[in-house]
């Protein structure tokens, strides 16, 4: 009986360091990386949080994965009127109370479901407002998620210290909320973009399993939770439909497709230009241009990451896998089929029209 309680205080002790060691790696990096506290510093602070992290994320995923296998633990999710969003990015807190903000005549939303451009359009927004001279180095607005907050979450700016860009002294502010969810003014202007839905599953699934490192989901369960109605900030067919309405009845909403942009960035920009009343010159449009392409960005990725790094993130994953058109062809045929299945049934008799826009998923 003594050896067995011995036994059992020995677990227990390790049990408890256990607890404490991740507890305190998880409150850690919440300190050095929540709202702009990563975001904000100038590059070489924020290469060294990283080689930091790099050096902390071997116990930490040592200490972790065992465990998160054996009980398959899972990113947890939260809820709010029916919607899901990633408790890790987003608190219950902060997402309830975006959706009671009232836009402001300076506010110009940049609204997706996640992975479908949303960087890309924020910045295509920003070097507008900027006439092309944007700049976000240190010696400027040092990083687009301290310049533009994202509204459900505290993983960027906060509003009350996010700068105003532009000549009319404008705010850029993401969201990935769906029509129901995000605020809506008419003298505020909104920017939706989408793309193919198995497209965007590829890069959801490279994005998680970025960021989630051993407590991922494994590709059914992400396939199944994207078809369905624990998709963050809803599905993709539902999130695409209430926007694509939105944009048909309301003049200060553009909707924009992935695809259409990669065939003509030159007509995207002077699209949401025109949204924005910039009028721009010759000169002003090429470097608007220049700057939004997926070969600038890439080449300025460290003020561009789409979300601040983990445990995992740091040990070789990148934001921009991929600048591709097709995405959706790296996915399997089982699961692009149950994919395009689910946004058929989704649309069948919706307003957003499938069929011209990805007849693949339409056709079946």
């Amino acid at each position: 009986m003594v050896i067995v309680l011995s036994l059992l205080g020995i677990v227990g002790v390790a049990v408890l360091a256990w607890g404490g060691f991740v507890v305190y790696a998880i409150v850690w990096l919440r300190r050095e990386t929540t709202e702009d506290r990563y975001f904000g510093r100038v590059v070489a602070e924020r290469r060294a949080l990283r080689a930091e992290l790099e050096r902390r994320s071997g116990p930490v995923i040592r200490a972790i994965e065992p465990v998160a296998r054996l009980f398959k633990i899972r990113p947890p999710s939260g809820h709010y009127r029916g919607v899901a969003f990633p408790r890790l990015a987003c608190t219950q807190k902060v997402f309830e109370a975006s959706t009671r903000y009232q836009p402001e005549k300076r506010d110009i939303f940049v609204a997706t479901q996640m992975k479908c451009g949303t960087t890309w359009v924020q910045q295509i927004v920003y070097e507008i407002l900027m006439r092309g001279r944007g700049n976000l180095g240190d010696d400027g607005h040092r990083h687009m998620y301290a310049l533009s907050p994202w509204i459900e979450s505290n993983a960027s700016v906060p509003f009350e210290r996010a700068p105003l860009v532009g000549e009319r002294q404008e705010r850029i502010v993401k969201t990935h909320h769906d029509s129901t969810l995000c605020p809506y003014s008419e003298d505020a202007r909104y920017v939706y973009a989408t793309r193919h839905p198995v497209s965007c599953f590829a890069s959801f699934v490279d994005f998680v399993r970025m960021l989630s490192g051993p407590l991922s989901w494994t590709l059914p369960e992400l396939v199944e939770m994207f078809c369905s109605d624990e998709m963050y900030w809803t599905p993709w067919p539902d999130h695409v439909d209430g926007w694509w309405r939105r944009a048909q009845e309301r003049s200060n909403v553009l909707f924009l497709h992935y695809e259409d942009m990669l065939d003509d960035l030159g007509g995207a920009v002077s699209q949401v230009a025109s949204l924005l009343e910039v009028s721009l010159t010759p000169h002003e449009h090429a470097e608007v241009v220049r700057k939004s392409g997926y070969d600038y960005m890439k080449a300025n990725e460290e003020v561009f990451e789409m979300s601040p790094p983990s445990y995992f993130s740091v040990l070789g994953g990148r934001f921009f896998e991929s600048g591709k058109r097709a995405r959706h062809q790296d996915v399997g045929p089982a699961e692009r089929e149950r994919i395009a299945a689910f946004c058929r049934e989704r649309l069948a008799g919706a307003s957003y029209p499938l069929a011209r826009f990805y007849p693949d998923v339409a056709s079946g």
